[in-house]
């Protein structure tokens, strides 16, 4: 294994309140960040300086979805609901009251947009009659995070009931099982780009593999000092980045379970506080991370064997 070499490309900074919501843009040059202060920014990777205002919300952004094939920005509105950005258009087409709780994450699977919510309730909006379908009620405590196998059809998500629980959106979104083994809420999840295995992370600053044919669990990593708030994966599967409440972001090589590179303000100049998401480009191959510092990060990570 090469060594990880880490250059720090940029700080972007314009939001006014710690910023919490991440996502690449369908056309992955751009990405979008939503802070505390509802604000909705958009960000291009080729000139990174120049952020421009999408929105300003009434109330805090926690969750952003992107509906790549129609180039439509999700934006959660807590406390409100969805409001829908045409990015083309740079304009919103349409917004659907749907709650008074906190909206955690916001996944586009085809014709429906997918709502996790504070009071655990998963909500299903139809995307042709921009209505609500359903209503799924998982539990008592916050829906934190989703992800969606596309080949398995299978969505996992991540709770404040310490829990994942695994759907299959193919058979009406029936449960398939609940994965337990956290001690605290489940803010980080993903699978791997081969879906062979589901990464998840906790307030209990684990980060736990399941073997995605079983679903058992097949490792556990005490991986950061405090709260893992998000994962992300290279494109290409092998290499894990993870980002914490204790202000560190760690690079991690997927199929050795390895640790291999810390960045953090002492050594990188990183955060000086908790890094709450983080995503890797699959555009310009580097991390972006956002902060309650209110500013943004961007990392060039490369491997002296790639």
């Amino acid at each position: 294994m090469g060594k990880i070499l880490v250059n720090k490309s940029h700080t972007l900074t314009g939001h006014n309140d710690c910023i919490y919501a991440l996502v690449e843009g369908g056309d992955p040059r751009f990405f979008y960040t939503g802070s505390g202060d509802g604000m909705v920014v958009e960000w291009d990777l080729d000139n990174p300086k120049d952020g421009k205002l999408i929105a300003k919300l009434t109330h805090s952004v926690y969750g952003l979805g992107m509906d790549a094939q129609r180039n439509w920005l999700i934006i959660g509105h807590n406390f409100e609901g969805i409001h829908v950005i045409d990015l083309e258009e740079n304009k919103e087409i349409w917004s659907l009251k749907l709650t008074d709780q906190a909206i955690f994450d916001i996944k586009v699977i085809g014709d429906e947009i997918l709502v996790g919510t504070g009071d655990g309730v998963l909500v299903l909006v139809d995307i042709e009659s921009r209505a609500v379908k359903k209503h799924i009620k998982l539990s008592s405590k916050s829906i934190r995070v989703m992800d969606f196998a596309r080949e398995r059809k299978h969505l996992a998500l991540g709770l404040s009931d310490f829990t994942i629980k695994i759907l299959d959106v193919a058979q009406q979104y029936q449960p398939v099982t609940n994965l337990n083994g956290h001690q605290n809420s489940v803010f980080a999840l993903g699978y791997t780009p081969d879906e062979k295995t589901l990464i998840s992370g906790a307030r209990d600053a684990q980060l736990k593999f399941w073997d995605v044919q079983t679903y058992e669990q097949s490792a556990n990593i005490i991986a950061h000092m405090f709260a893992i708030n998000y994962l992300s994966f290279r494109e290409d599967g092998k290499y894990l980045v993870t980002c914490s409440m204790d202000k560190s972001i760690k690079v991690w090589d997927v199929q050795e379970r390895k640790l291999l590179k810390v960045i953090d303000k002492a050594r990188n100049a990183g955060h000086g506080t908790s890094i709450n998401k983080v995503i890797w480009s699959s555009y310009s191959q580097q991390v972006i991370a956002i902060s309650d510092d209110r500013t943004i990060s961007i990392w060039t990570i490369e491997s002296e064997n790639p």
